[in-house]
């Protein structure tokens, strides 16, 4: 029966990709906004849904080690392994607008993070914090969101408004699917691991993490083959930002978090690491190339292997 959900899961978050990312890039060019303001904000949230269910869920059941592995593993699985995969499929261009506007904040978010969760624990205020910096985000993305675009007709006559319905509920529904999907192979994997005697905290770093961001490896590697690059990369920063200020603001704030500080410092400063390996990347031809990728890969896979051993 677990193998059996890790398969419908599977096939849960690729039909779920597709039609979020379809959905999503016709949405943008419905309302006039950056396709890179879509990816940053309602595919990143929306894709980030799995993260503060499983991590909610967790805090409450009493394993808030689990929790704060959950947010940490997705980040660095957001980086070592999505865009790692999609930049093997599809070289990524970044602008230079990117590197200098989306990039620092998640860098500003992952360095903001750190001192909060360096004793060990997350409070009700600190979570306040984490809400207050994810509002401020969210505030200079929109800013540079342009005007809703007007068609014109065939004739060259009246300009008429895309109605952007059609779209949205697309993106719910594509949502809703990957979230089904990733719960599916999240908890078929999980079971099997507990089965074969993997400790809570190796669980998840990587498999809840790697279940929870499947949604994000799924729409990107969609997004890589439509040659969507502005979605893929506001994708994965942007659910990297949602994982630290909105997952674990939310979670902080409905049940504070306290866990064992050793293991949890030396996670956060591999996910930093992780984070601060994007930039010179990005910055050598402002391209993500298969050589980069590649290198994001293993050092990916060097990490999980580490872990397990």
């Amino acid at each position: 029966m677990n193998v059996v959900l890790v398969v419908v899961g599977l096939l849960g978050l690729y039909l779920g990709g597709e039609l979020l990312v379809r959905s999503a890039s016709a949405l943008a060019r419905a309302l006039g906004i950056a396709p890179m303001v879509i990816g940053l904000t309602v595919v990143a949230f929306g894709t980030s849904a799995p993260e503060l269910a499983a991590t909610l869920v967790a805090a409450f059941r009493g394993a808030p080690e689990l929790a704060i592995a959950n947010v940490i593993g997705s980040n660095v699985a957001n980086i070592g392994l999505i865009l790692g995969l999609t930049a093997l499929a599809y070289p990524l261009a970044t602008s230079a607008s990117f590197l200098r506007r989306e990039v620092p904040w998640m860098l500003a978010a992952t360095v903001l993070v750190l001192p909060l969760l360096f004793d060990g624990r997350l409070l009700r205020l600190e979570g306040l914090l984490l809400w207050l910096a994810l509002a401020a985000f969210l505030l200079a993305a929109f800013r540079t969101a342009g005007a809703p675009d007007v068609l014109v007709d065939e004739a060259g006559g009246a300009a008429t408004r895309r109605q952007p319905w059609r779209d949205a509920l697309g993106v719910a529904v594509g949502v809703a699917v990957l979230a089904f999907g990733a719960h599916a192979l999240v908890t078929g994997a999980t079971a099997l691991a507990l089965i074969w005697g993997v400790p809570e905290r190796v669980i998840g770093l990587t498999l809840v993490a790697l279940g929870t961001s499947l949604p994000e490896l799924a729409s990107s590697l969609v997004a890589a083959l439509r040659r969507e690059t502005d979605i893929i990369l506001g994708n994965v920063i942007g659910s990297n930002l949602f994982n630290l200020l909105a997952v674990l603001g939310t979670a902080a704030v409905v049940h504070p978090i306290e866990v064992p500080a050793v293991g949890l410092r030396l996670d956060l400063l591999i996910m930093l690491g992780f984070s601060l390996a994007v930039v010179p990347l990005m910055l050598l031809g402002r391209r993500l190339g298969r050589r980069d990728g590649a290198l994001l890969l293993v050092a990916y896979l060097t990490y999980v292997v580490w872990l397990y051993l």
